[in-house]
């Protein structure tokens, strides 16, 4: 049995904001507590909530931020508040530091900590590409902060990992060489245990003829949904046997919304249990997205038994590693995306032996067991 260490995991988003690294963050700091560590997850107060509260055996630490970009770029205060955070957090013991993404102040606030303390530091990158905000200028600008403060970075951390061997490869493009992959994860378990009980086709009206794709994640242009919604609309005009469920919420609720129909079915931001609900009720999972690093939508379509649509970027391609597994398009464009989708819908055979072998590879890859095993390694090896 491994000697309990203390983790102190900078993350500048969190529950009960929603996202990839959100659950990631909360997912190896549940599956590190189960294990008898003891955990702390320092992050941003975008929802205004307790400094510090203790949740599912966490501490979790809230600083004083600014919400730019929709809570999708935290900004850290140096206020009171955070001084009394920084205080408290220098008073307690840890053995490691864990940060989170690169490319927030919060991120290098981490790495400041852990030098400042002696403590040994590692950075999980998360992200395939740069932040955009869909302003050629101001992306451009973006770039070069975010090559800016990753030098500075590089400096204080020297242990880098990926969510995903994309997210590797991305990190060269900053002139850094992974140390391995901690591949984003789910639990397999955590989901059987959902009770089944059927809800959205009968809610409207979708026959068990149907077939029913899904997108589930937040409502960002970068993900590809102008496209997808375009395509059902082109491909309802040539039959009447598809319908496609969106749920999530984010900039682009209100074009989602003014696509609503019959066969386009916004739900808006609904709970995991629902989630699970909605992908076992669903025949495709669709995420036609041009950013990822890895996404958990994919995992839990691919733990709910759906077939999968996405494109080669993020780690996706790693899960789904050739057209037997599902479908890895090269693009987002609607015509690419119209042909593929177009090409799966009568194939049920396909659809079928796909979903078994993305199950199988699923169970022995990407579990939170092997992931928090890789962690709990690292950490042992690092402390010495």
């Amino acid at each position: 049995m491994r000697e309990r260490k203390r983790y102190c995991i900078f993350s500048a988003q969190y529950l009960p904001h929603m996202g990839g690294v959100e659950r990631y963050t909360y997912n190896l700091a549940k599956n590190l507590v189960e294990r008898g560590n003891d955990v702390t997850v320092v992050t941003s107060n975008i929802s205004k909530l307790l400094n510090y509260e203790k949740a599912d055996g966490i501490h979790i630490y809230r600083i004083p931020c600014l919400s730019l970009l929709d809570g999708r770029y935290p900004v850290l205060k140096i206020n009171k508040k955070f001084i009394k955070i920084h205080r408290m957090l220098n008073h307690k013991q840890y053995d490691i530091v864990i940060v989170n993404t690169r490319f927030y102040l919060h991120s290098l606030y981490g790495m400041l900590f852990a030098k400042r303390r002696g403590l040994p530091c590692i950075t999980i990158e998360h992200g395939t590409s740069h932040l955009s905000i869909h302003n050629s200028i101001l992306d451009r600008i973006g770039a070069v902060y975010e090559h800016f403060l990753t030098k500075i970075e590089c400096l204080l951390c020297k242990d880098f990992y990926g969510v995903s061997g994309a997210c590797n490869e991305w990190l060269t493009h900053f002139h850094i060489k992974a140390k391995g992959v901690l591949y984003n994860s789910i639990d397999i378990e955590a989901l059987q245990q959902v009770e089944e009980i059927p809800k959205y086709r009968k809610q409207y009206n979708i026959s068990e003829d149907m077939i029913a794709v899904t997108f589930t994640g937040r409502l960002l242009k970068e993900k590809g949904l102008p496209q997808l919604m375009s395509v059902i609309e082109r491909l309802h005009k040539e039959r009447n046997d598809i319908c496609l469920f969106i749920a999530g919420d984010g900039d682009l609720e209100k074009e989602v919304e003014n696509y609503k129909s019959d066969y386009i079915i916004p739900l808006g931001r609904i709970p995991f249990i629902d989630i699970v609900t909605l992908l076992r009720e669903s025949d495709i999972f669709c995420l036609p997205s041009f950013s990822e690093g890895f996404s958990t939508s994919i995992l839990e379509a691919a733990a709910c038994q759906c077939y999968i649509l996405t494109t080669k970027r993020g780690g996706s391609k790693e899960l789904i590693i050739n057209k037997n597994y599902g479908s890895i398009i090269p693009d987002n464009k609607e015509e690419t995306l119209y042909l593929e989708l177009k090409s799966i819908l009568d194939d049920i055979d396909r659809r079928k032996k796909a979903v078994e072998l993305t199950y199988q590879r699923l169970e022995s890859h990407f579990t939170w067991d092997k992931m928090v095993d890789k962690v709990e390694t690292i950490c042992d090896k690092v402390c010495g």
